[in-house]
C-alpha cells in the first residue's frame, strides 16, 4: 500500500481519540497520539503521508509485520465460518493452535491454557502454582515487566507497579543478575551469575521456602532493558527451584516466536520451566490471545480437581486462527531463522559499530532482532543519560533523541535511557540497515550531552 495524505480524516480521527479514548499508562491531557492511516510489512504511515520504519513492533508483537496476507486470510476465513463460541467446546482453530504450540514449546509442556493476552497469562500461571504448590509467596525480579492486572502488576519490577502495589499480593522481589549495572560488584559474566544466584538463594531462606509458590522470571526482560541471563544462571534458578519444590515460571510474552531467533528463548538456555507465558507474537497481535503452556505434572493437578479459572473469550476462534496462519506462516518462510540471522549478521554487528562512533552508547545487548541500547552521559562512570524513571524536563535528552529518529524516519522504542531496536522478525536486511542509518543520525543528538 502507498501512503497518501489526507489531513482532515487524519484531524477526524485525532479529533475523536481525543474527544472519547482513554489511553493506558498516561496523563490524559499531556499526551498528542498519532493518527495511523496504514500499515505493511515493517511501515506504518500517518494521515499527512509521512511513512515511518516501525523499529518497535507495534508494542514488540508484530513479529511478522503489519498485514502479513496468509493471516488475514486466516482471520477472513474463519470469520466467515465461525466467528465465536464458547471455550467449553472442541473448535477446530482453537485445537489446532494448542496442538502448533505445544510442538514448539519446550520439554513437557503441552497443555495450553489461552487468554486474551499476556497479563492474564502471568496472572493464570501463578494461580496455577499457588494452587499446585499449597503456598502463597511469589518471587519476581526487580527490572522486570509482567503485565498490568492484578497480580501480574505487583509481580512487575518497574515503576509502573509503584501506583498499583498494595504490599498485600504475596509478592518479594530480588536482584536478577545485569552486569553492566550490577548490584552485586561483579566485573565477569560468571562472578554476576554466582553472586545473583546466592543472593536469590539467600532470598528465598529469609522468605521461608515451604512459603514459596513460584519464582517468575522474563527469559530475557523486554522493557527493561534486553538484559540477556549470564551463561548457566536460568539453569540454576531451576536446580534451586527443584530443591525446594517451587515453580519455576518463565514469562515469553515478548520473547517468544522467533524474537529472540528460536522459537521460544528458553531454547537458548537450554532450560524447560514448569508453566511458560506468551502471547504477542503467537499470532503477530493481530486479535489478541495469549496463554499458559503447562507441564504435565502441574495439569495434573487439575485431572480431578476443577481449575478455578477461565475467561469468556479464551481461545477465541479468530485469535486461534491468526495464531495458525501465524506459527504456519513463520514455518514456510523460515522466520525464526531470518530473526537469528539478522540478529547474528546485521543489527548486532551494526548497533555495536554505533557503539564505537558514538560516546552516549555504554553497551549494547541482544538476542535475534531482541536489542538494547544503553545512553548514558559517560562511558567511564555510566551514568545513564537521564535518571531512572525520569519525567518531564529531566527525560528531555531522550525525547530529542526520539524526535530526531522521526524526522529520519524511524520510530523508536525508547524506555528510560534506554532505546531497543526491535523490528519485526522478518525485517529485511535493506530495512534494518535503513533503521540503523536512522539510529546513527539520531544519535549525534545524544552525543553532544556526553562527557
Amino acid at each position: 500500500m502507498t501512503p497518501h495524505a489526507d489531513p482532515q480524516a487524519g484531524a477526524a480521527v485525532k479529533a475523536a481519540d481525543r474527544a472519547h479514548v482513554f489511553h493506558s499508562w498516561s496523563a490524559q491531557g499531556l499526551i498528542d497520539p498519532l493518527a495511523v492511516a496504514g500499515a505493511e510489512g515493517s511501515y506504518f504511515w500517518d494521515y499527512d503521508g509521512n511513512r515511518y520504519l516501525d523499529f518497535t513492533s507495534g508494542l514488540v508483537y508484530t513479529n511478522i509485520g503489519y498485514q502479513h496476507p496468509k493471516v488475514v486470510a486466516a482471520i477472513q476465513e474463519q470469520a466467515g465460518k465461525l466467528a465465536t463460541f464458547a471455550p467449553a467446546f472442541a473448535i477446530e482453530s482453537r485445537s489446532e493452535a494448542a496442538r502448533l504450540i505445544a510442538e514448539r514449546t519446550p520439554g513437557d509442556l503441552d497443555k495450553i491454557f489461552f487468554t486474551n493476552g499476556g497479563a492474564e497469562a502471568v496472572e493464570n500461571a501463578i494461580r496455577m502454582a499457588r494452587l499446585h504448590t499449597g503456598r502463597p509467596k511469589v518471587l519476581s525480579a526487580y527490572r522486570s515487566y509482567h503485565g498490568g492486572t492484578a497480580t501480574a502488576i505487583n509481580v512487575t519490577g518497574d515503576p509502573r507497579r509503584w501506583a498499583n502495589d498494595n504490599g498485600t499480593a504475596g509478592v518479594v522481589h530480588f536482584w536478577g543478575p545485569f552486569l553492566y549495572r550490577s548490584p552485586f560488584y561483579a566485573s565477569t559474566e560468571s562472578e554476576e551469575c554466582a553472586r545473583a544466584l546466592q543472593h536469590l538463594e539467600d532470598t528465598i531462606a529469609f522468605e521461608g521456602p515451604q512459603t514459596i509458590a513460584a519464582i517468575i522470571l522474563e527469559t530475557v526482560p523486554g522493557t527493561a532493558g534486553i538484559m540477556t541471563p549470564p551463561p548457566g544462571y536460568l539453569a540454576g534458578v531451576r536446580e534451586i527451584c527443584d530443591r525446594y519444590g517451587i515453580v519455576f515460571v518463565l514469562d515469553e510474552v515478548m520473547a517468544g516466536f522467533g524474537r529472540t531467533g528460536k522459537w521460544f528463548a528458553a531454547e537458548h538456555f537450554d532450560v524447560v520451566p514448569d508453566l511458560m507465558t506468551f502471547a504477542k507474537g503467537v499470532n503477530s497481535g493481530y486479535v489478541p490471545l495469549g496463554g499458559v503452556a503447562i507441564s504435565a505434572e502441574i495439569a495434573a493437578t487439575f485431572d480431578k480437581r476443577p481449575y478455578p479459572g477461565g475467561l469468556t473469550y479464551s481461545g477465541h476462534p479468530l485469535a486461534c486462527a491468526a495464531a495458525v496462519a501465524t506459527i504456519q506462516a513463520m514455518e514456510e518462510e523460515k522466520v525464526v531463522e531470518h530473526a537469528a540471522h539478522i540478529g547474528e549478521t546485521v543489527l548486532g554487528p551494526g548497533l555495536r559499530e554505533l557503539a564505537e562512533r558514538h560516546p552516549s552508547v555504554g553497551e549494547v545487548r541482544g538476542l535475534g532482532v531482541f536489542w538494547s541500547l544503553e545512553l548514558v552521559r559517560d562511558r567511564e562512570t555510566r551514568e545513564p543519560l537521564v535518571p531512572y524513571n525520569a519525567a518531564g524536563e529531566a527525560a528531555a535528552p531522550m525525547a530529542a533523541f526520539g524526535a530526531a529518529c522521526k524526522k529520519n524516519g524511524l520510530w523508536p522504542f525508547i524506555n528510560m535511557n534506554r532505546t531497543h531496536a526491535v523490528p519485526a522478525c522478518n525485517v529485511t536486511e535493506a530495512e534494518a540497515k535503513e533503521g540503523l542509518a536512522a539510529l546513527d543520525a539520531a544519535l549525534s543528538v545524544t552525543d553532544e550531552l556526553t562527557a
